[in-house]
């Protein structure tokens, strides 16, 4: 079955253009031109992506964001035409787990695309890597904490996978963007670690698992 990408653009004439680009890659494409439509049919139908512009008529991309996280995962591409970093990083905050800024290349923005929704499928080790009470499904991409559920982002899943399958190893900064983003990652410094403090503060007591290593990067420590 094709995966399905749902496009939040007021826009008519560039919501065409990425509906074109992506369908020549084989996805079946959803369309909404505001907010209140965009969750309608994301309660309708079975989603595996948005991309979701910010500056949207009745109901902004940052309100369809939070109401979005809290009841998935599902990854979220947001769509900007301002340049304040304050305002991506909000959109981290809700749990966005990546950016372009608009007026941006088709040709980029398919293929960060494709990036958030192959990462969905790697598997590194078995189907459940642990640390402490940290248990994470790999199947289900489902985490649990002292046998709770817990909520994360796709992208805030993906770190903590990666440090998890890499327990006690120092990852570089430049690790991890490459591993969750990509060689052409067009964001700054702060970025990750807007995932990192928002994953932490998920990760509740456990938090101080993930260690900062001055100049070098991150790691996972069993014993924190």
């Amino acid at each position: 079955m094709p995966k399905t990408i749902l496009i939040v653009e007021d826009q008519q004439v560039l919501r065409e253009i990425m509906k074109e680009y992506l369908l020549d890659e084989g996805y079946r494409v959803l369309e909404a031109s505001g907010g209140s439509q965009a969750l309608e049919l994301f309660q309708e139908n079975e989603i595996d992506l948005i991309i979701l512009d910010i500056m949207l008529p009745e109901l902004d991309g940052w309100s369809v964001c939070r109401r979005i996280r809290k009841k998935s995962n599902i990854p979220i591409l947001i769509l900007t035409s301002r340049s304040d970093e304050d305002d991506t990083l909000l959109g981290f905050e809700l749990g966005a787990d990546d950016y372009v800024v608009k007026p941006c290349s088709p040709p980029i923005l398919l293929a960060r695309t494709k990036r958030l929704l192959e990462s969905r499928h790697i598997r590194d080790s078995g189907d459940t890597l642990s640390g402490g009470a940290i248990m994470l499904y790999l199947p289900s991409r489902t985490i649990t904490l002292d046998g709770k559920l817990c909520s994360l982002t796709h992208t805030e899943f993906e770190i903590l996978a990666y440090l998890l399958n890499n327990k006690g190893i120092i990852i570089s900064r430049e690790q991890l963007v490459t591993r969750i983003w990509g060689y052409d990652f067009a964001g700054d410094d702060r970025t990750l670690s807007s995932h990192i403090r928002n994953l932490r503060s998920k990760l509740g007591d456990h938090a101080n698992r993930i260690v900062t290593v001055v100049r070098s990067g991150y790691k996972f420590e069993d014993q924190p």
